[in-house]
């Protein structure tokens, strides 16, 4: 049924205009018209396209709150995660993943690149059904209200060029890139809701001569294929010491690059790989409040984009759950590292924050004709955003002011409530459940 709403302010392809209907049919918006009279259903604020989280990983969620006493870095962090990821089980993963992701709906995503690498069972040894966990993933994000891309990781080793693996990274791992191949082309969704991709978790955990498979596998489907990359300085002398060559030169030698290839971080690239990476049309994700909690370093977003990538934005670990934070972070960690304002504007955050191509979902993201209908209706009267600009909202408005949120076509949130999903209570369960 065709319903139509009118919007105080509306963020649409060319940025923030006043006083614009669009018309929602089938989950598509079939007409947007600027200038338009007052009538229909009258969305007060600033209607925003969905938001993409273009980098999860679900269970980090239980983590937050609870890594930070001793300080420590990203290596003592993964410790950390490895402990959990030890604990989890296909019912448990299902139970904290569709509370997160109803946690990012309340937050503005109305898309999730899950980059999923928590495949067999504890031991290493593969489930009765191979793909329970993938099934869990899928069923947590259907049940939540989410468009789901979920992005399986090929994971084969526990250092670069191939060192053995510690024994929960077994649980991660298959024999080589080519039973990772056969296991990711077993499973089916079942949902339209759901596209699949692919992703090399990094050189890290893949030996570079295993990654071409991955490639291969991706592109004969036509789906994104990320990869961390340069998250940390380590990964890169390493890489050198092994190699002779940064990650980003041995994914380019593997034929990973393309505007398919979605490089996950990039903290860590210098002038060639930027060179690499923006030449060949690739995404870089960038997840702030991530990179900020784990001290991992401020990535050079600003030059990446100068050189041709189209940036996306994550929220990794989910140390943070803001579609809004992330805009805020990508622009201010910006002016920190240049010593200067106004790295991006507005439109561009908001355009890497609603870059839902990055996870193979190009017809969302934006409000225009044709574009699956996903709305985010953002308070102008609250304490934070009281006053301001209407196209200040990615600087100054956070998750708080997100009152109503539209997956392709229906209302999964409405007044700072998910309709379906008592999201504080669920994620107290589940996270109480991994950590007792």
């Amino acid at each position: 049924m065709s319903r139509t709403y009118w919007c105080e302010h509306a963020w649409l392809p060319e940025g923030p205009v006043g006083g614009v209907s669009v018309t929602v049919d089938d989950g598509r918006i079939t007409a947007v018209q600027r200038d338009a009279p007052r009538s229909g259903t009258v969305l007060a604020g600033m209607v925003m396209p969905g938001m993409a989280n273009a980098h999860s990983h679900a269970f980090h969620r239980a983590l937050r709150g609870r890594t930070h006493a001793g300080g420590g870095t990203f290596w003592t962090w993964r410790e950390r995660m490895y402990r959990l990821a030890e604990r989890i089980d296909p019912d448990q993963y299902y139970r904290l993943a569709r509370a997160v992701y109803a946690e990012m709906l309340l937050a503005g995503y109305t898309a999730v690149g899950e980059f999923h690498y928590l495949h067999h069972d504890a031991d290493g040894s593969p489930y009765a059904d191979p793909h329970a966990m993938s099934s869990a993933i899928v069923a947590a994000a259907v049940d939540a209200g989410i468009r789901l891309t979920l992005l399986d990781a090929c994971y084969l080793a526990g250092g670069v060029g191939g060192a053995p693996m510690a024994p929960v990274q077994r649980r991660f791992a298959d024999a080589d890139a080519d039973a990772w191949a056969q296991r990711a082309s077993g499973f089916d969704p079942g949902s339209d809701q759901v596209r699949l991709g692919a992703a090399v978790h990094s050189l890290r955990a893949v030996p570079v001569e295993q990654v071409p498979v991955i490639v291969a596998w991706a592109r004969q489907r036509d789906a994104p294929l990320h990869a961390h990359l340069s998250e940390q300085r380590g990964e890169n002398e390493t890489c050198h010491t092994v190699y002779g060559r940064s990650p980003t030169e041995l994914f380019a030698e593997a034929g990973a690059l393309d505007e398919r290839f979605v490089a996950v971080h990039a903290t860590h690239t210098t002038g060639l790989d930027i060179t690499w990476l923006g030449s060949s049309g690739a995404w870089a994700c960038l997840c702030p409040t991530t990179e900020q909690d784990l001290g991992d370093g401020i990535g050079p977003a600003r030059s990446l984009a100068n050189a041709g990538c189209s940036l996306a934005l994550g929220s990794d670990s989910h140390a943070v759950v803001d579609a809004l934070a992330e805009l805020r972070g990508l622009e201010m960690a910006e002016r920190l590292a240049a010593e200067s304002r106004g790295r991006f504007s507005p439109h561009e955050l908001v355009t890497a924050g609603a870059a839902h191509g990055a996870i193979g979902w190009p017809e969302a993201g934006r409000i225009a004709t044709g574009a699956i209908a996903d709305l985010v209706r953002v308070s102008l009267d609250s304490v934070r955003t009281a006053g301001c600009d209407p196209a200040g909202i990615p600087l100054c408005a956070t998750a708080a002011d997100v009152r109503d949120v539209m997956v392709g076509g229906r209302w999964m949130v409405r007044q700072g409530n998910h309709l379906g999903i008592d999201t504080a209570a669920e994620l107290d369960t589940a996270i109480r459940e991994l950590t007792a």
